[in-house]
């Protein structure tokens, strides 16, 4: 099969996943579940890399930390480790791990209280208003949906284990490189004429190849603007749709 690298903005680094696992999951940030946290974490590390997304090593490094704290909490203390240390100052291997998060987590939300303030600076004018058109971009007016990438990433997840409980235990494959182009152009007329499609629908074939190359071609129009992604609730069924404006293939 064919080598894709796509890199998509919405990634922001191990931190910001792990928030998202942490919110996700409503746990609690200063008493985290390593060994859940974690599991969920390599998860979505092994789908970047079987995806053959361009992620950081800083992902990876994020990976080794978690599993060294998960084997420090796993291990046993030696019995004169335990006679000498006082339990009330006991010192907790997430400490330092509780600490970024929770510093990352203050900057993000200034950042988005920033944001808000500078999108409603931005409709206070001091004369009246001008038609500004030809200077407005079109990416100023709309946006790709409600939806991050870790949502489909997850959604990615459930439709691999979903496929793979159903595919037969032998079976011939036919290897078959498909152009990513040509999944783009066929979701493109899918969803033409104002059509929404959930995204599961757009896996009509089990065979892994299609399914990454057809994953691989929604990230590809999501990040060129040409889908938008919407999702009601958590854990819900991911819609996709044609933006407005754009041309029918």
């Amino acid at each position: 099969m064919m080598q894709y690298n796509v890199k998509v903005d919405a990634f922001e680094g191990p931190l910001d996943l792990l928030l998202h696992l942490i919110n996700k999951y409503e746990v609690d940030i200063y008493d985290i579940p390593v060994s859940q946290i974690t599991d969920q974490y390599l998860t979505f590390v092994h789908t970047m890399q079987e995806l053959e997304l361009d992620i950081a090593s800083e992902y990876l490094v994020m990976a080794a930390t978690l599993l060294a704290i998960k084997s420090k909490m796993l291990l046993p203390q030696k019995e004169e480790e335990m006679l000498e240390q006082d339990p009330e100052f006991e010192e907790d291997p997430r400490d330092e791990l509780v600490q970024r998060l929770v510093e990352y987590r203050r900057f993000k939300e200034a950042a988005n209280d920033l944001k808000k303030k500078e999108s409603s600076r931005s409709l206070l004018y001091a004369r009246p208003p001008a038609d500004i058109s030809e200077f407005s971009t079109e990416d100023d007016q709309t946006s790709i949906g409600d939806v991050t990438l870790y949502d489909m990433l997850a959604a990615f997840q459930k439709m691999s284990r979903r496929v793979k409980d159903k595919k037969p235990k032998r079976t011939t494959v036919q290897s078959e490189e498909i152009p990513i182009e040509d999944r783009m152009n066929a979701i493109r007329y899918q969803l033409q004429g104002g059509h929404k499609k959930r995204f599961s629908d757009l896996f009509s074939e089990a065979d892994r190849g299609h399914m990454i190359v057809t994953f691989l071609a929604v990230l590809e129009l999501m990040k060129t603007r040409d889908v938008a992604c919407e999702q009601d609730q958590n854990f819900g069924e991911i819609m996709i749709f044609e933006r407005e404006g754009k041309a029918s293939v």
